[in-house]
């Protein structure tokens, strides 16, 4: 069993990143050979943040889902509930990604703002 959602999740930030790592990019593409149908397909083709954070959601869901639906004594049953504990840490790192993105580009129009209070632009017209 593989942790689709954290292979997904990698080439969904490779996607976003611009991430050329060949080697990562196939192993990834290997773990999740037929299964890339669903959030976790939407997931590993993502193309911006907020969409990685939908299909990350959505995939959250289907594992809580497949977890609640399984029987404790299955053997796979506890390597579920820790694949289901990586992904939402995982949902923290990302959410923590776009706030440190957001906060860049509130700080990039903070400087923007003081470049011109400290040197105006005066218009000819």
């Amino acid at each position: 069993m593989s942790c689709y959602e954290l292979e997904a999740l990698r080439l969904g930030l490779m996607n976003v990143l611009g991430t050329e790592d060949s080697h990562a990019r196939d192993h990834a593409e290997k773990e999740l050979e037929g299964h890339l149908e669903g959030p976790i397909g939407a997931l590993a083709n993502a193309n911006s943040l907020s969409a990685i954070e939908r299909h990350l959601d959505a995939a959250l869901v289907d594992l809580e889902t497949t977890v609640a639906e399984t029987d404790e004594h299955d053997p796979e049953y506890d390597y579920l509930r820790g694949r289901l504990v990586a992904v939402r840490d995982a949902e923290r790192s990302v959410r923590r990604l776009r706030v440190q993105g957001e906060s860049v580009l509130d700080g990039l129009g903070e400087a923007h703002d003081v470049l011109h209070e400290t040197f105006p632009i005066e218009d000819d017209a």
